[in-house]
């Protein structure tokens, strides 16, 4: 399939995924004003952060990079993923609801290194983190590109349609024969003396 094809069906199973979250979310929430539990959460953020795993590798899978057997990367594992990993996790742990161990812990910290107000803006995109760490989880992934046959060290050079062997060389020897000497360059003549006319 084309890149063009693999992609619109990554938004699809993308946008599959996104309405699953919403409906655990949602249906959880209680009109008079109630919060959904812990677990509902966390499922919620993991659609969400699936729906952008499905985006990256939609286009890795697409011809994206180089084709070939996709591999991990892992300088964009660790310089990339983890730290969006870590500062969006932390966001999306400073709004779990309840009074759990994780939250309480998180918003006390972020109150103490004066970061509390700053997460707190972020909040309002905590599903747009989400999404976001599966992206960037799906970029740690990169194709080698398809494998080159090389001729192995031994292997006799291909034949030309005279069936002799091609090489590099402009000066084939013949079997039995004796490479002709060099031949000595001409000695330059001397100059003509003055009076004489010069040589043609």
């Amino acid at each position: 399939m084309t890149r063009s094809t693999l992609t619109l069906l990554g938004v699809a199973v993308a946008g599959l995924l996104l309405w699953l979250g919403s409906r655990v979310y949602v249906t959880s929430l209680d009109l008079s004003g109630g919060v959904p539990g812990t677990g509902r959460y966390w499922g919620f953020m993991g659609l969400v952060a699936a729906a952008g795993l499905v985006m990256a590798l939609s286009q890795l899978l697409g011809g994206w990079t180089k084709w070939g057997w996709p591999r991990l990367s892992v300088p964009v594992l660790l310089l990339g993923f983890l730290p969006t990993l870590l500062l969006g996790g932390w966001v999306l742990a400073h709004f779990e609801p309840g009074a759990g161990w994780l939250p309480v812990h998180v918003r006390r910290w972020s109150d103490d290194i004066g970061v509390e107000s700053f997460v707190q803006r972020l909040g309002f995109s905590k599903e747009a983190i989400a999404f976001l760490i599966g992206l960037v989880f799906g970029f740690s992934f990169d194709t080698t590109g398809p494998r080159v046959k090389r001729a192995a060290v031994g292997e006799e050079a291909p034949a030309t349609k005279d069936g002799r062997a091609t090489d590099d060389r402009r000066v084939h020897i013949r079997e039995g024969a004796t490479p002709a000497a060099p031949q000595p360059e001409p000695e330059p003549e001397p100059a003509p003396r003055s009076g004489e006319p010069a040589k043609e």
